[in-house]
Formats: structure tokens, C-alpha cells, sequence
């Protein structure tokens, strides 16, 4: 038996203040019978419902994060702060993992889930899920760049990239750039090679998913249930 807060809280769709505050309103049954105490406790087999919605056995979680710069994308490292550290404790046991890496210093668009299925579709080159990025460089971006970047790039260490969108912007020096694909330091690589580094970078998009703009640094939230219908639709 488990306090009913925390098991609504561990399919990741809610806070614990969140499943609390629900509780009380009366919005949460437990086998047909409204639940109206957070402390109350249940069988995590039992059949759960929010506002009529069943809720049960839901085991797959889905978070968007918008990663600060200064942590890695990863479940652990013995030597960094991983993104993972952002989140409260009984979420790091569920087993999320972030759905694609951003480098350290990129900020942005993160998911973490624990759907292993669903994040190896988007992340597969073969299913074409664009993910668009803001960058700013050292230097001025043109035409040139983007035609470079349409006709796909084959960099001086070998490394073949798909054809890629570079939208230039009202400053020079920065652009919206979308990838099917995301190879190692890909971005920077790229723009390297053109000359012109990336000193700043930000995922905005990762196929259907858009950042939260209401989402601070370091925020996160779990998905809605438009945006899971869509990502799931890829």
C-alpha cells in the first residue's frame, strides 16, 4: 500500500502538490469511490481515475525540460551534474532518460521519458523528425551558408551531413537551423566549417513539440495530452 499522493505523482503527470491539491478537490477516485486525503492509502494495482479519466497501471512517463546550460544530457556522470538532477526524486526512479542529447553549454528543448520505443522513432534518421535550433555566431551568416547547409556538407574529417535548413535572421549573425538528423556537435561542426563558430545555441523544436515559452530554465513539466497524441502520431 502506497500514499495515494505519491502514486498519482509517480506516473510523472503530476507534482506531489499537484496530486495533493487534486485529491482534495475531489477529482481523484480509487475504485470507484472518491478519494478526498493525499495520505490515504491505496493499492497501486487498484483502478485510478481524474476526472473520470483512468489513470492505472500508466508506467510510461514524458517531461519537457528546458535545459540550462551546464548540465549533460544523461542519466549519470560521475564527474557532471546530469539534467536528471532537476527532478525530484521519484521521478529519477522511473527510469527517464532524455529522448536526444544537447550538448553541455546548448540550452532548450529536452525530452525525458522512459519510452524507449518512442524515442528511438525520433530520434531515427529515417523517420525525418526536423529539430530546429536558434544559433548565434562569431561572424556574419549568408546566402552562401544556407546554400551550403541545403546541399548538405561533407566536413574535413569525413563526416557526411543530410541536407540541412538555414534560415537567415534579422541580425547577421544569427539563424534558425533545422536538422533531421543529430550527429555528433553537429551544429558547430557545421558552422565551423563554414567559418563562422557557434558561441550560443538553443533547441526550439523537436518534431510536433515546441518549448514551453512559459518554461523558465531549469523548468520542466509533464507533456499534455495534445502534445503526447502528437509525438506518438510521428
Amino acid at each position: 500500500m502506497e500514499r495515494l499522493d505519491k502514486i498519482l505523482a509517480n506516473t510523472g503527470r503530476w507534482s506531489r502538490k499537484e496530486a495533493r491539491e487534486l485529491i482534495r478537490a475531489g477529482r481523484v477516485s480509487v475504485d470507484g469511490v472518491t478519494a478526498r486525503a493525499p495520505e490515504d492509502k491505496a493499492d497501486p494495482a487498484a483502478v485510478f481515475t481524474v476526472d473520470g479519466e483512468n489513470i492505472s497501471g500508466e508506467k510510461q512517463v514524458y517531461l519537457m525540460l528546458h535545459k540550462p546550460a551546464g548540465l549533460v544530457s544523461a542519466t549519470e556522470d560521475p564527474r557532471q551534474p546530469t539534467v536528471l538532477e532537476l527532478l525530484p526524486e521519484h521521478l529519477r526512479r522511473v527510469g527517464l532518460f532524455p529522448a536526444g542529447r544537447l550538448d553541455k553549454d546548448t540550452e532548450g528543448l529536452l525530452l525525458l521519458t522512459n519510452d524507449g520505443p518512442l524515442a528511438h522513432r525520433l530520434l531515427s534518421p529515417r523517420h525525418h523528425v526536423d529539430k530546429t535550433y536558434f544559433v548565434r555566431v562569431d561572424g556574419a551568416l549568408d546566402r552562401e551558408d544556407a546554400e551550403a547547409f541545403a546541399a548538405g556538407m561533407t566536413l574535413a574529417d569525413g563526416l557526411a551531413c543530410l541536407p540541412a535548413g538555414l534560415e537567415l535572421l534579422d541580425t547577421p549573425d544569427t539563424a534558425i537551423v533545422t536538422l533531421r538528423e543529430g550527429k555528433y556537435h553537429q551544429i558547430k561542426r557545421m558552422l565551423a566549417a563554414r567559418g563562422k563558430p557557434v558561441v550560443y545555441l538553443k533547441r526550439l523544436t523537436m518534431g510536433p513539440l515546441s518549448l514551453d515559452p512559459a518554461l523558465e530554465k531549469g523548468e520542466w513539466r509533464p507533456l499534455t495530452a495534445e502534445e503526447l497524441a502528437a509525438i506518438r502520431s510521428v
